[in-house]
Formats: C-alpha cells, structure tokens, sequence
C-alpha cells in the first residue's frame, strides 16, 4: 500500500507498520513535511497509533480514504488559532493521549526587517505554538501524566541578523518550555517536556550546501530515541551539542561581527 503525505510517499510494504496492538497514543502537529512526517512513520512503525495534522486539503482529502487503523489525519493550521476542537477529536479518536508533538514550523531570511514578514513566522511559531502547548499540558495536567515535545532548533541559542524573528520565536519556544517543565515540577506531576534542538536537517528549507546536513530519516530516528529516554533537552544530531556549547560561551564582541 501507497500513499502521499504531502508530497511524502509512505510505502506500507518497504516500511510495514504493525496495526495490531499499540503501545501509546500520540499526536503529532505539523506532520505534513520534513521532520514531522517522517517521526510520525518511526512512530508507527513503532506500534503507536498516530494522529497527526497537515494543512494541504488536497492530500488530507485523499488520505481519508486510506485504511489504515492506527493513523489519523486532520486539517489544522496553527496559524489560525482556535484548533481546539481538532486536537479534541483526535484526543477521542485515539482513546487518550501520551505524547504530543509540536513539529509546526516555518522560518524566512529577513535582512531588511519586513513586518509582513516576521508576523508570519510570530504568527505560527510563536502564538500557534503556545496555543497548542497550552492546551498540551492542561490536558496532561489533568491526567496527571504526559510527554509534550516540540522541535525548537539550536537557532533558538542566540539572535542572528538574517532572520531575527525566527531566531527569537525558537528562543521563545525554549524558555517556555522550560517554564512547563518547572511547573510540572512543582506541581510534582509526571509530565516531561522535550526540547528537541536540531541542527541542520534536509528538510527542503535548508540550504543542502550547510554543513553537517542530516537526512530527516536519521534525524526523526534520534528524536524518537530522545523521546523514549524522556530526555529533557536533545540535539539532533548530537553532534550539534558541541555547537550548542561554542554558541553559548562565544564572546558577544566576537559574535556579533560573524
């Protein structure tokens, strides 16, 4: 059996996925393209039952006819707010919910500082990605246990001059992570926040000339593993922690004239 997410061909024969039993029940937002899509088929692959969401109605339509009882998709643009009904309907079709992936994302090079611009990227990363960690960790909340993971980036490190907005949303994105995990703390509750920090990753809005270039496979695998250790923080691919740590200790003089 073949399918296309997207512009993403799943092959259920190349890549069987188990449709018996399932060991957890998982969203994942923003599954449509590079990173997301391909977890969500390490997932399955991995006997979770799926849900997940894209915004091209075209391909959602012709996934509506697809059989397959451990995958579920929805339109939802988390730009839009208000997607609270969607999430809910997936939350009942799959019986609960462990674990919620926020993998939306859409970053621009910027240089001459156009609003237009940078509202986009706000729009989406910024306030469509609260909006769904919000409603995340006040469902885990009241189940007392849950796994919110979002795909931030190593941009999220330190403010850059060719796509400042996209920059500071990442940074955004860590630091309220970071508040989650301190609330549930608090609160004394088992529910882990996962800041998943890649690096460079083919995911078609990435120059393929960067360096360190990882294929989406490879990095949607090391997340997955990241996932199952509950791991609070993870780059992908773990090479890029060295670059976390050059990122952090470099000197403001010197960084700013990079």
């Amino acid at each position: 059996m073949e399918f296309q997410l997207e512009g993403f061909v799943v092959n259920f024969l190349s890549h069987p996925v188990v449709t018996g039993f399932t060991s957890a029940a998982a969203i994942i937002i923003g599954a449509s393209t590079g990173i997301g899509r391909a977890l969500a088929r390490v997932l399955l692959n991995n006997n979770y039952k799926v849900g997940i969401t894209g915004i091209e109605k075209n391909i959602l339509k012709e996934l509506n006819h697809i059989s397959n009882t451990n995958l579920s998709v929805k339109y939802l643009d988390c730009a839009s707010h208000g997607n609270s009904k969607v999430i809910n309907d997936l939350i009942n079709w799959l019986g609960g919910l462990d674990l919620l992936v926020f993998s939306a994302g859409i970053g621009h090079l910027d240089k001459n500082l156009g609003f237009e611009i940078e509202n986009e990227a706000n729009q989406l990363n910024v306030l469509g990605f609260t909006e769904i960690a919000d409603k995340a960790y006040k469902y885990f909340e009241s189940k007392q246990h849950g796994h919110f993971v979002t795909i931030t980036s190593i941009a999220g490190l330190r403010g850059n001059r060719i796509a400042p907005a996209y920059h500071a949303a990442k940074s955004y994105q860590i630091s309220y992570l970071q508040g989650l995990r301190q609330k549930a703390v608090k609160s004394n509750l088992s529910i882990t926040i996962t800041d998943i920090r890649p690096g460079f990753v083919d995911t078609g809005l990435v120059n393929k000339r960067h360096f360190w270039m990882a294929p989406k496979e490879k990095a949607a695998q090391q997340i997955f593993n990241i996932i199952k250790k509950k791991q609070t923080v993870g780059y992908v691919t773990r090479r890029w922690y060295i670059i976390a740590l050059i990122l952090r200790i470099i000197p403001n003089w010197i960084y700013n004239r990079v």
